[in-house]
C-alpha cells in the first residue's frame, strides 16, 4: 500500500484502459495515492513493459505511481488471477468497447 497520507492510500485500482483519458485518469489517481495495477496483454505491451515511458503533450510522463503486470485474459488462467485481483479492487477502469469484457468474460 501508498503512503497513508494520501488521500486515497486505501484504495486499490484495476487498470485497463489503453487510450484516451484512461491512463491520465489511472495517473492521478496514483498521485492521491492509490494503489494503481496496470493490466496489460502479456509480451512486450507499451509503457514500461515496452521498455519506453507513455509521455502527455507536453512531455509530461503518465503511468507513474503504478505497477503492471501482464495477463492474457483469453486464458481460464489469465482470468482466474484477474478475477483474484478483483477480489481486493475497490475500483476497476476499462476502456473496451462495448461487448468486450463480455466476450472476454470479465463483464
Amino acid at each position: 500500500m501508498r503512503e497513508h497520507g494520501l488521500a486515497l492510500a486505501k484504495i486499490r485500482v484495476l487498470d485497463l484502459a489503453r487510450l484516451g483519458p484512461g491512463p491520465h485518469c489511472a495517473q492521478i489517481l496514483g498521485d492521491l495515492g492509490a494503489d494503481v495495477i496496470k493490466i496489460e496483454e502479456p509480451g512486450p505491451g507499451e509503457g514500461r513493459r515496452a521498455g519506453r515511458t507513455l509521455r502527455l503533450p507536453g512531455n509530461a510522463p503518465i503511468r507513474r505511481n503504478s505497477r503492471s503486470i501482464g495477463l492474457n485474459l483469453r486464458s481460464n488462467e489469465g482470468r482466474e488471477v484477474f478475477f483474484k485481483l478483483v477480489a481486493s479492487a475497490d475500483i476497476i477502469m476499462e476502456g473496451f468497447r462495448p461487448g468486450v469484457a463480455k466476450r472476454l468474460g470479465i463483464d
